[in-house]
């Protein structure tokens, strides 16, 4: 992750899958709603819905794990080197332990959706517990950066836990509207603000070096991750009004969800 395109894959990561639930939750509260409205408004329709993202998650988290051990210089699966004696490529080894666990989520997703082997609530326990894994190992990680580079982590770190904690409370209430709409803003927002660091960091073709001591630039980032997180709600709002349309009182399908 130590360049453009290592904040870049998991910024699609987290975005893709941040456009995915606005689409799947609205449309979910609908169905639940009027259930003439779509054929997926049964159960069953979501199981299967889940249990195909359950599939997507743990092959992206596949692909995030093999980029980060065998890209050109990457430890190739070798943890120490006792030649030189001392760990090779950690930040490539945590990069890989974070997408371990939203693998081990995306696998607990199949099982808990395909099977009657786990309780279903286990699935965001899973998702809760790899996201905070993420921001556990991302505090670590700044330690000791330059000043705009432990800030655009830091900023990072805001959503990481957020989304941590909103996914841990859709364990006890399990279904709450607002609460996965608030999930799905954090993980658009981390995964623009992923994007938003490898410009920072690594701008592609170096067409704009930021200075790391400036405070004005940390000013200015900490303005543009409220647009950001302001982006991310307008895609919600966006995308809420339109299936809307689809109730049979469109304003008491805004109250509900926004209440």
């Amino acid at each position: 992750m130590g360049n453009f395109k290592g904040h870049a894959l998991p910024g699609s990561f987290f975005l893709l899958f941040g456009l995915w639930w606005s689409v799947k939750y609205p449309l979910k509260y609908v169905c639940r709603k009027n259930k003439n409205a779509c054929y997926l408004g049964s159960r069953a329709g979501f199981q299967r819905l889940e249990f195909i993202e359950g599939i997507i998650k743990a092959v992206f988290a596949l692909i995030g794990m093999i980029a980060e051990q065998f890209v050109p210089d990457g430890p190739h699966l070798k943890l120490y080197n006792y030649e030189e004696k001392h760990w090779d490529h950690l930040m490539n080894w945590q990069h890989a332990t974070m997408y371990l666990f939203y693998g081990i989520s995306g696998l607990v997703d199949v099982v808990a959706h395909g099977t009657n082997a786990l309780p279903v609530a286990l699935d965001r326990m899973m998702l809760s517990l790899a996201v905070f894994i993420e921001g556990f190992l991302f505090y670590y990680h700044i330690h000791g950066r330059d000043m705009l580079d432990f800030h655009v982590h830091q900023l990072l770190l805001v959503a990481i836990f957020g989304a941590a904690l909103c996914i841990l409370l859709e364990v006890f209430f399990r279904g709450s509207i607002v609460l996965e709409m608030l999930r799905t803003s954090l993980c658009i927002l981390q995964g623009s603000w992923l994007w938003q660091i490898g410009f920072v960091l690594y701008p592609p073709n170096g067409r704009l070096e930021w200075n790391q001591m400036d405070h004005n630039n940390m000013m200015f980032l900490t303005m543009c991750y409220c647009w950001h997180y302001a982006f991310a709600f307008l895609i919600l709002v966006a995308i809420t009004t339109s299936f809307g349309g689809y109730c049979t009182d469109q304003t008491d399908f805004i109250i509900n969800i926004f209440p």
